[in-house]
């Protein structure tokens, strides 16, 4: 077909470089600069720098290059435990700073682990022995500088909603808590695998409005649940739906509500908002609502105390057992009908856990401006979660509020999770008997006051007009866990981010490009209308790689382009298009199937005389363009290094033909 073009043009040579020099010289033509091809690649070190760019993006062995070998086992033992490479610059300032995070984030925490236990069906110790163990083995192997590590409100949720699916803890206490360690071990045998394999980006297919979504469903669901202890209720649902909720609470209210509870409940609920409130406005009061739960359990533990208010009906957390935590390496289920439970459970929790604590560790790594290495963190929090499991924890990970408190009250590494941990070693094998008076409507208070923050309506609204989409898989999530179950959220997140991507592939964006005035630069016309179309040529931008999902519709897309251009065209009597040209810059690789797709897309414009054109592809589809030798159906001839090469070459063509 080219031949036949050139022939008809008179032209003796088809080489791109001689046809533009020859244009040059007798029309006084710009020069066509001629399309390069990359040069052939060995197969094994295209494949190593494919692996190479998926797994190892940021060249992690970087800092081994030209090193001896002792200073390399430095190096390892440094990135497998960084608190030996930041310790060695450690000094009496930095931990002046770390102290008073650690104590304020101590505050903090211990009311708040004693709650969120309860939200997982344990007994309040788990939830302080979770704020023992794992802090100070993420201290020496975790790389942010700011993440306050502990047990988290939706991660408990979701623990203790799987576990007890599967076993009922009021009538099996021993094997429901054997179960909630072994999915702590798998979550961390998860963490640790994905870490260590270089599959963090895995996480990054749940998208971030999905996770606003799952995040504020679950925020609802946790507030809706702490009604049993701020009414008083004793016989509760144990369907986490928002409709069982209030049908149960409800219920109740003739004979089960008691008004000593919700006094206490509401009265420290209002104290506690008032201080996020003061926190929130004034930074430098930070430490206002950080310790405001702890002065709240103090001081309704003391009234529930003097009044003795557990006669009249105000429930309260009665015994947590004292001392550290007992060894748990026995309790894990290694085989067993529970085993596959178990592994299921923890696969889930230990993911969402990871896409909460990476999320937090990279916001507060770009706020203090430093590198965080996802992987290395997953390894870390991974090796947390299975020794947790194995010294009775149940999952911990990076709380947002704790480390938001870590963050403001000037910690500099993180010695800060050592204190915190320290603080609570104290309390374990001190202070825990004086917590029996403390009312279950105080910890309520406290977790709603907790969770209330992660109902994020400014990141809703910016959602809902940044991408129409995204707000769908948003709401999707949230009302999927408000009205049927945080696992059903979770599955309804998951699938929209995957039907967004498939969407995004198989329908990829293409526009009808024109000329900007007083340029030689083309952009669509829908975005730029003062843009204008070249008479006989039609250029179309394909904004996206065309693979096997997405080349017949490519194909398709771009004839129907072509068909309402004719259509336009004959309406207004004018001469039809001749060149169809293809900008590619986009397509950033193509497969077989897009390779066939453009084989079909070149007969069927060669059966309406309308000629193909490409014009700036990158080395990959070159490459596998000559070698399908498509380059050759189509001719060099008409492969351009840019839409306004192609233009000016067949342009004048146009001119001669009859």
């Amino acid at each position: 077909m080219s031949h036949r073009v050139a022939d008809e043009l008179g032209y003796k040579d088809m080489d791109n470089i001689s046809a533009a020099s020859s244009r040059h010289n007798s029309e006084n033509l710009p020069y066509v600069h001629k399309v390069g091809v990359p040069p052939k690649q060995n197969l094994l070190k295209e494949i190593a720098g494919t692996v190479k760019e998926t797994f190892f993006a940021d060249d992690p062995l970087r800092q081994f290059k030209d090193q001896p070998r002792s200073r390399k086992l430095v190096l390892v033992f440094q990135a497998l435990f960084p608190i030996f490479e930041w310790g060695r610059n450690y000094s009496l300032s930095k931990f002046k700073g770390d102290l008073i995070a650690g104590l304020t984030i101590a505050s903090l925490c211990i009311p708040q682990d004693i709650g969120y236990a309860k939200l997982a069906n344990l007994d309040p110790q788990y939830g302080l022995y979770s704020s023992f163990v794992p802090p100070l083995i993420y201290a020496f192997m975790g790389s942010s500088r700011d993440i306050a590590i502990g047990p988290v409100a939706v991660v408990s949720l979701l623990l203790g909603t799987l576990l007890q699916n599967e076993i009922d803890p009021s009538e099996n206490p021993v094997d429901y808590l054997r179960l909630a360690f072994t999915a702590t071990f798998f979550a961390g045998i998860t963490q640790f695998t994905l870490g260590f394999f270089r599959l963090g980006f895995l996480i990054d297919f749940l998208s971030h409005a999905a996770i606003v979504g799952f995040m504020a469903g679950a925020a609802i669901t946790i507030a809706l649940q702490q009604l049993k202890g701020l009414l008083g209720i004793k016989k509760f649902t144990k369907k986490t739906d928002i409709v069982s909720v209030m049908r149960s609470a409800w219920s109740a209210a003739h004979h089960g509500w008691n008004w000593e509870t919700i006094l206490i409940g509401m009265s420290f609920l209002a104290f506690l908002l008032v201080a996020k409130y003061i926190g929130k406005k004034k930074k430098k009061l930070f430490w206002v609502p950080a310790i405001a739960p702890l002065i709240s359990v103090v001081l309704s533990t003391f009234f529930v105390y003097i009044t003795r208010a557990d006669k009249h009906g105000v429930q309260i957390v009665k015994h947590i057992r004292r001392g550290i935590n007992p060894s748990s390496l026995n309790e894990i289920f290694f085989s067993g009908e529970y085993l596959a439970k178990g592994f299921r459970i923890g696969v889930l929790a230990g993911m969402i856990a990871l896409t909460e604590a990476v999320a937090i560790g990279r916001t507060f790594a770009s706020m203090k401006d430093y590198q965080l290495d996802g992987n290395k963190e997953m390894v870390a929090l991974g090796t947390m979660n299975v020794v947790s499991s194995m010294t009775s924890c149940y999952v911990a990970t990076g709380s947002f509020s704790r480390s938001a408190v870590n963050y403001m009250a000037g910690c500099n590494t993180a010695a800060s999770n050592i204190v915190m941990s320290s603080v609570v070693l104290l309390t374990l094998e001190l202070i825990t008997p004086l917590f029996k008076y403390t009312p279950n409507a105080i910890l309520a208070s406290i977790i709603i006051s907790a969770v209330i923050s992660l109902v994020d309506i400014e990141a809703m609204t910016l959602i809902w007009k940044i991408d129409k989409f995204d707000f769908v898989a948003c709401m999707g999530a949230f009302f999927g866990v408000v009205f049927s179950s945080v696992e059903i959220g979770l599955l309804i997140a998951v699938s929209i981010s995957f039907a967004k991507i498939l969407l995004q592939v198989t329908r990829p964006r293409t526009a009808v490009l024109g000329k900007i005035p007083r340029t030689t630069v083309y952009r669509n016309i829908l975005q730029y209308p003062a843009a204008t179309k070249v008479p006989g040529i039609l250029i179309v931008r394909v904004d996206s790689a065309i693979y096997f999902s997405n080349s017949n519709y490519v194909k398709e897309r771009i004839l129907r382009w072509l068909a309402d251009e004719e259509e336009q065209l004959k309406e207004s009597f004018r001469p039809g298009v001749q060149y169809l040209i293809v900008e590619m810059s986009p397509v950033t690789d193509i497969d077989t199937s897009g390779i066939h797709a453009m084989e079909e897309l070149f007969r069927s414009l060669e059966k309406r005389d309308v000629k193909l054109v490409l014009a700036n592809p990158g080395p990959v589809v070159v490459d596998k363009l000559h070698a399908s030798k498509f380059h050759e159906m189509i001719g060099e001839d008409r492969i351009f290094l840019t839409v306004e090469d192609a233009i000016v070459t067949c342009a004048p063509k146009m001119d001669l033909e009859p």
